[in-house]
Protein backbone atom coordinates (compact mmCIF):
# COMPACT_ATOMS: atom_id res chain seq x y z
CA UNK A 1 0.00 0.00 0.00
CA UNK A 2 2.53 2.50 0.91
CA UNK A 3 3.86 1.61 -2.77
CA UNK A 4 0.76 2.76 -4.61
CA UNK A 5 0.22 5.73 -2.23
CA UNK A 6 3.82 7.10 -2.98
CA UNK A 7 3.55 6.87 -7.05
CA UNK A 8 -0.25 8.01 -6.73
CA UNK A 9 1.50 11.14 -5.12
CA UNK A 10 4.53 11.02 -7.71
CA UNK A 11 1.32 10.95 -10.62
CA UNK A 12 -0.27 14.38 -8.66
CA UNK A 13 2.85 16.27 -9.04
CA UNK A 14 3.73 15.12 -12.28
CA UNK A 15 0.11 16.26 -13.30
CA UNK A 16 0.57 19.54 -12.28
CA UNK A 17 3.28 20.15 -14.35
CA UNK A 18 2.09 18.85 -16.98
CA UNK A 19 -1.12 21.41 -16.80
CA UNK A 20 0.64 23.88 -16.19
CA UNK A 21 2.86 23.75 -19.58
CA UNK A 22 3.21 27.28 -19.69
CA UNK A 23 5.87 28.33 -18.34
CA UNK A 24 9.40 29.01 -20.32
CA UNK A 25 12.11 26.95 -19.70
CA UNK A 26 14.97 24.35 -20.82
CA UNK A 27 17.52 23.43 -23.23
CA UNK A 28 19.05 20.94 -24.86
CA UNK A 29 22.33 19.75 -24.23
CA UNK A 30 24.29 20.37 -27.80
CA UNK A 31 21.46 21.75 -30.29
CA UNK A 32 19.79 24.01 -27.79
CA UNK A 33 15.77 23.98 -27.89
CA UNK A 34 14.73 28.00 -28.78
CA UNK A 35 11.53 29.22 -28.17
CA UNK A 36 8.78 29.31 -31.12
CA UNK A 37 4.76 29.26 -31.89
CA UNK A 38 4.71 25.93 -30.25
CA UNK A 39 4.50 27.78 -27.00
CA UNK A 40 6.50 28.24 -24.02
CA UNK A 41 8.76 25.33 -22.74
CA UNK A 42 9.10 23.70 -19.34
CA UNK A 43 10.96 20.89 -17.76
CA UNK A 44 9.22 17.28 -16.91
CA UNK A 45 10.59 14.09 -16.06
CA UNK A 46 14.39 14.83 -17.23
CA UNK A 47 12.99 15.93 -21.04
CA UNK A 48 12.00 19.53 -21.92
CA UNK A 49 8.34 19.74 -22.86
CA UNK A 50 5.74 21.99 -25.04
CA UNK A 51 2.39 21.38 -25.72
CA UNK A 52 1.70 22.33 -29.28
CA UNK A 53 -1.77 23.58 -31.22
CA UNK A 54 -1.48 21.12 -34.86
CA UNK A 55 -3.51 22.13 -37.60
CA UNK A 56 -2.97 18.16 -38.80
CA UNK A 57 -4.22 16.95 -35.54
CA UNK A 58 -6.58 13.86 -34.39
CA UNK A 59 -9.46 16.61 -34.53
CA UNK A 60 -11.74 18.46 -35.37
CA UNK A 61 -12.74 16.01 -37.98
CA UNK A 62 -15.69 16.21 -40.10
CA UNK A 63 -14.66 13.00 -42.15
CA UNK A 64 -16.44 9.50 -42.67
CA UNK A 65 -15.47 7.14 -40.72
CA UNK A 66 -14.01 3.41 -42.96
CA UNK A 67 -15.10 0.10 -41.73
CA UNK A 68 -17.19 1.00 -39.36
CA UNK A 69 -17.18 -1.05 -36.44
CA UNK A 70 -15.08 -3.85 -39.20
CA UNK A 71 -18.40 -4.05 -41.20
CA UNK A 72 -16.41 -2.53 -44.22
CA UNK A 73 -19.15 -0.02 -44.73
CA UNK A 74 -18.92 3.78 -43.90
CA UNK A 75 -20.62 6.51 -41.76
CA UNK A 76 -20.21 9.66 -40.98
CA UNK A 77 -18.24 10.45 -37.65
CA UNK A 78 -20.42 13.58 -36.69
CA UNK A 79 -24.15 12.25 -36.96
CA UNK A 80 -25.33 14.05 -34.37
CA UNK A 81 -26.91 17.98 -34.84
CA UNK A 82 -28.63 18.73 -31.78
CA UNK A 83 -29.56 22.44 -32.95
CA UNK A 84 -25.85 23.39 -34.31
CA UNK A 85 -24.20 21.44 -31.71
CA UNK A 86 -22.52 18.52 -33.60
CA UNK A 87 -21.26 15.18 -31.85
CA UNK A 88 -20.54 11.94 -32.66
CA UNK A 89 -23.23 8.49 -31.01
CA UNK A 90 -20.42 6.37 -29.83
CA UNK A 91 -21.65 2.57 -29.59
CA UNK A 92 -20.03 2.39 -25.85
CA UNK A 93 -20.51 5.81 -24.93
CA UNK A 94 -23.13 7.52 -25.88
CA UNK A 95 -23.02 11.13 -27.48
CA UNK A 96 -19.72 12.58 -27.31
CA UNK A 97 -19.78 15.90 -28.17
CA UNK A 98 -17.54 17.82 -30.28
CA UNK A 99 -17.01 21.10 -28.68
CA UNK A 100 -16.41 18.79 -25.22
CA UNK A 101 -14.37 15.63 -26.90
CA UNK A 102 -13.33 16.44 -30.15
CA UNK A 103 -11.86 20.04 -30.35
CA UNK A 104 -8.29 19.79 -28.70
CA UNK A 105 -5.62 20.12 -31.21
CA UNK A 106 -3.49 19.82 -28.74
CA UNK A 107 -0.39 17.34 -29.81
CA UNK A 108 2.35 16.61 -26.67
CA UNK A 109 5.97 17.43 -27.72
CA UNK A 110 9.07 16.19 -25.99
CA UNK A 111 12.60 15.51 -25.82
CA UNK A 112 15.03 14.10 -23.20
CA UNK A 113 17.31 16.71 -21.90
CA UNK A 114 19.90 14.10 -23.14
CA UNK A 115 18.32 14.84 -27.14
CA UNK A 116 20.65 15.55 -29.56
CA UNK A 117 19.59 15.46 -33.46
CA UNK A 118 22.77 16.12 -34.70
CA UNK A 119 23.39 12.37 -33.71
CA UNK A 120 20.39 11.33 -35.19
CA UNK A 121 17.49 9.86 -33.14
CA UNK A 122 14.39 8.53 -33.42
CA UNK A 123 10.74 10.42 -33.50
CA UNK A 124 7.89 7.81 -31.34
CA UNK A 125 4.35 8.98 -32.28
CA UNK A 126 2.39 8.18 -29.14
CA UNK A 127 -1.13 7.11 -29.21
CA UNK A 128 -2.97 7.07 -25.88
CA UNK A 129 -6.00 5.17 -25.11
CA UNK A 130 -9.48 5.70 -23.77
CA UNK A 131 -10.61 8.02 -21.51
CA UNK A 132 -7.10 9.80 -21.77
CA UNK A 133 -5.43 13.40 -21.84
CA UNK A 134 -1.96 14.77 -22.29
CA UNK A 135 -1.04 16.01 -19.13
CA UNK A 136 -3.23 13.97 -16.61
CA UNK A 137 -2.61 10.63 -18.43
CA UNK A 138 0.47 10.51 -20.98
CA UNK A 139 2.60 12.77 -18.76
CA UNK A 140 1.55 12.17 -15.22
CA UNK A 141 -0.08 8.48 -14.97
CA UNK A 142 1.41 6.72 -17.62
CA UNK A 143 4.97 8.33 -17.74
CA UNK A 144 5.71 8.16 -21.34
CA UNK A 145 7.80 11.31 -21.30
CA UNK A 146 9.87 9.84 -18.29
CA UNK A 147 10.30 6.14 -19.30
CA UNK A 148 11.77 7.96 -22.53
CA UNK A 149 14.21 10.01 -20.52
CA UNK A 150 14.93 7.41 -18.69
CA UNK A 151 15.48 4.75 -21.81
CA UNK A 152 18.66 6.58 -22.71
CA UNK A 153 17.28 6.52 -26.87
CA UNK A 154 18.27 9.42 -28.86
CA UNK A 155 14.41 9.90 -29.61
CA UNK A 156 11.64 12.75 -29.07
CA UNK A 157 8.14 11.85 -28.55
CA UNK A 158 4.94 13.10 -29.89
CA UNK A 159 1.68 12.50 -29.03
CA UNK A 160 -1.77 13.96 -30.29
CA UNK A 161 -4.52 14.54 -27.93
CA UNK A 162 -7.26 11.81 -29.32
CA UNK A 163 -10.73 11.83 -28.08
CA UNK A 164 -10.62 13.74 -24.83
CA UNK A 165 -11.32 11.93 -21.13
CA UNK A 166 -13.88 9.41 -23.15
CA UNK A 167 -14.43 5.78 -23.68
CA UNK A 168 -13.65 6.06 -27.66
CA UNK A 169 -11.02 4.61 -29.81
CA UNK A 170 -12.14 6.86 -32.65
CA UNK A 171 -9.01 8.19 -35.30
CA UNK A 172 -10.04 11.04 -36.34
CA UNK A 173 -8.20 12.58 -39.40
CA UNK A 174 -5.47 9.47 -39.23
CA UNK A 175 -8.41 7.57 -40.88
CA UNK A 176 -7.89 9.59 -43.74
CA UNK A 177 -5.76 8.91 -47.04
CA UNK A 178 -2.55 11.03 -45.84
CA UNK A 179 -3.34 11.67 -42.57
CA UNK A 180 -0.39 10.46 -40.81
CA UNK A 181 1.65 12.15 -43.43
CA UNK A 182 0.26 15.42 -42.63
CA UNK A 183 0.65 14.92 -38.62
CA UNK A 184 4.35 13.95 -39.05
CA UNK A 185 5.02 16.73 -41.97
CA UNK A 186 3.75 19.43 -38.92
CA UNK A 187 5.46 17.84 -36.35
CA UNK A 188 8.72 18.02 -38.05
CA UNK A 189 8.31 21.57 -38.59
CA UNK A 190 7.54 22.18 -34.69
CA UNK A 191 10.10 19.73 -33.83
CA UNK A 192 12.60 22.23 -36.42
CA UNK A 193 11.38 25.38 -34.59
CA UNK A 194 12.64 23.91 -31.13
CA UNK A 195 15.88 22.91 -32.53
CA UNK A 196 16.44 25.53 -35.61
CA UNK A 197 19.85 24.20 -36.22
CA UNK A 198 18.59 20.77 -37.12
CA UNK A 199 15.70 21.22 -39.27
CA UNK A 200 16.58 18.97 -41.48
CA UNK A 201 17.22 16.08 -39.45
CA UNK A 202 13.89 15.47 -37.96
CA UNK A 203 13.13 15.03 -41.63
CA UNK A 204 15.66 12.06 -41.58
CA UNK A 205 14.67 10.46 -38.85
CA UNK A 206 12.91 7.11 -38.35
CA UNK A 207 9.36 6.88 -36.66
CA UNK A 208 8.73 3.86 -34.38
CA UNK A 209 5.00 4.17 -33.16
CA UNK A 210 3.51 3.36 -30.22
CA UNK A 211 -0.33 2.30 -29.54
CA UNK A 212 -2.15 1.83 -25.85
CA UNK A 213 -5.03 -0.11 -25.79
CA UNK A 214 -7.49 2.04 -27.82
CA UNK A 215 -4.45 4.12 -29.53
CA UNK A 216 -4.63 0.62 -31.86
CA UNK A 217 -6.94 2.46 -34.23
CA UNK A 218 -4.99 5.59 -35.62
CA UNK A 219 -2.26 3.67 -35.23
CA UNK A 220 -3.74 1.07 -37.90
CA UNK A 221 -4.35 3.28 -40.08
CA UNK A 222 -1.43 5.17 -39.82
CA UNK A 223 0.37 2.36 -41.00
CA UNK A 224 -2.36 1.01 -44.15
CA UNK A 225 -3.01 4.58 -45.58
CA UNK A 226 -1.46 7.35 -43.62
CA UNK A 227 0.75 7.82 -46.45
CA UNK A 228 4.47 7.88 -44.66
CA UNK A 229 4.67 4.39 -43.83
CA UNK A 230 8.05 3.88 -45.38
CA UNK A 231 9.56 5.59 -42.60
CA UNK A 232 7.84 3.20 -40.00
CA UNK A 233 10.61 1.13 -38.65
CA UNK A 234 8.71 -0.37 -35.48
CA UNK A 235 5.62 -0.65 -34.01
CA UNK A 236 4.91 -1.18 -30.54
CA UNK A 237 1.22 -2.48 -28.96
CA UNK A 238 0.63 -2.04 -25.49
CA UNK A 239 -2.24 -4.66 -24.36
CA UNK A 240 -3.93 -2.95 -27.89
CA UNK A 241 -4.92 -5.78 -30.20
CA UNK A 242 -8.67 -5.45 -30.04
CA UNK A 243 -9.56 -4.84 -33.89
CA UNK A 244 -8.21 -4.02 -37.45
CA UNK A 245 -6.38 -7.53 -37.15
CA UNK A 246 -6.24 -7.76 -40.94
CA UNK A 247 -4.24 -4.56 -40.60
CA UNK A 248 -1.69 -5.27 -38.87
CA UNK A 249 -1.23 -8.59 -40.18
CA UNK A 250 -0.69 -7.15 -43.80
CA UNK A 251 1.92 -4.77 -42.37
CA UNK A 252 3.75 -7.37 -40.49
CA UNK A 253 3.65 -9.29 -43.99
CA UNK A 254 4.82 -6.76 -45.99
CA UNK A 255 6.25 -3.15 -45.27
CA UNK A 256 6.73 -4.23 -41.67
CA UNK A 257 9.38 -7.03 -42.97
CA UNK A 258 11.95 -4.13 -42.76
CA UNK A 259 10.78 -2.91 -39.37
CA UNK A 260 10.40 -4.71 -35.77
CA UNK A 261 6.68 -5.87 -34.27
CA UNK A 262 6.63 -5.61 -31.07
CA UNK A 263 3.09 -6.48 -29.25
CA UNK A 264 2.98 -6.78 -25.36
CA UNK A 265 -0.35 -7.39 -23.53
CA UNK A 266 -2.50 -8.99 -20.51
CA UNK A 267 -5.02 -11.56 -20.39
CA UNK A 268 -7.20 -8.34 -21.70
CA UNK A 269 -5.90 -8.61 -25.26
CA UNK A 270 -4.54 -12.25 -25.09
CA UNK A 271 -6.80 -13.50 -28.07
CA UNK A 272 -6.22 -11.02 -30.24
CA UNK A 273 -2.48 -11.58 -30.18
CA UNK A 274 -3.09 -15.24 -29.77
CA UNK A 275 -5.41 -14.87 -33.25
CA UNK A 276 -2.45 -12.51 -34.99
CA UNK A 277 0.68 -14.50 -34.00
CA UNK A 278 -0.89 -17.77 -35.46
CA UNK A 279 -1.95 -15.87 -38.67
CA UNK A 280 1.79 -14.23 -39.32
CA UNK A 281 3.58 -18.25 -38.20
CA UNK A 282 1.35 -19.29 -40.78
CA UNK A 283 1.99 -17.11 -43.66
CA UNK A 284 5.63 -17.76 -43.01
CA UNK A 285 6.80 -14.83 -40.37
CA UNK A 286 8.65 -16.18 -37.92
CA UNK A 287 7.77 -14.44 -34.11
CA UNK A 288 9.79 -14.42 -30.61
CA UNK A 289 8.32 -14.92 -27.23
CA UNK A 290 9.90 -12.04 -24.77
CA UNK A 291 11.81 -9.40 -25.82
CA UNK A 292 15.41 -9.91 -27.58
CA UNK A 293 18.32 -8.19 -26.91
CA UNK A 294 17.97 -5.59 -29.86
CA UNK A 295 14.93 -4.66 -31.63
CA UNK A 296 16.15 -4.76 -35.27
CA UNK A 297 14.58 -5.08 -39.00
CA UNK A 298 12.43 -8.30 -38.99
CA UNK A 299 11.84 -8.81 -35.42
CA UNK A 300 8.33 -10.16 -34.39
CA UNK A 301 8.19 -10.24 -30.39
CA UNK A 302 5.05 -11.33 -28.29
CA UNK A 303 5.51 -10.12 -24.64
CA UNK A 304 2.88 -12.02 -22.43
CA UNK A 305 2.85 -9.91 -19.49
CA UNK A 306 0.50 -12.40 -17.64
CA UNK A 307 -2.78 -10.93 -15.25
CA UNK A 308 -1.39 -7.06 -15.03
CA UNK A 309 -4.42 -4.53 -14.59
CA UNK A 310 -5.46 -2.90 -18.58
CA UNK A 311 -6.09 0.29 -17.12
CA UNK A 312 -2.55 0.30 -15.27
CA UNK A 313 -0.51 -1.58 -18.24
CA UNK A 314 2.36 1.20 -18.94
CA UNK A 315 2.93 1.42 -15.84
CA UNK A 316 2.31 -2.10 -14.29
CA UNK A 317 3.82 -4.44 -16.98
CA UNK A 318 7.17 -6.43 -15.80
CA UNK A 319 9.34 -4.22 -13.74
CA UNK A 320 6.33 -1.22 -13.89
CA UNK A 321 8.27 0.33 -16.84
CA UNK A 322 7.85 -1.63 -20.08
CA UNK A 323 8.34 1.32 -22.65
CA UNK A 324 11.73 2.38 -21.22
CA UNK A 325 12.68 -1.49 -21.33
CA UNK A 326 11.49 -1.67 -25.03
CA UNK A 327 12.91 1.61 -26.19
CA UNK A 328 16.47 0.78 -24.37
CA UNK A 329 16.53 -2.23 -26.90
CA UNK A 330 16.23 0.11 -30.38
CA UNK A 331 19.13 1.39 -32.20
CA UNK A 332 19.24 5.15 -33.12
Amino acid sequence: MQGRLSRRTQWAGSAAVGAALVMAGCAGPTVQPGQSSNGSLTSVDGATVSLAAFENSAFPYHGMIPNYQETGKTRPFMDVDENGRLGHSSPRGGIHWEDQTYSDRSVLLAAPQSFDPAKGGVIIVFFHGNNATLSRDVIARQQIVRQLADSGLNAVLVAPQLAVDAQDSSAGRFWSSGGFASFLSEAQSKLGDLYPNARGAFRRMPIVIVAYSGGYLPAAYSLTVGGDQGRVRGLVLLDALYGERDKFVSWAEGPGRNAFFVSAYSTSSRAGNDAIRAELEAAGVPTVSGLPGQLTPGVVAFVDAGSVDHSDFVTSAWGGAPLRDIFSRIGG
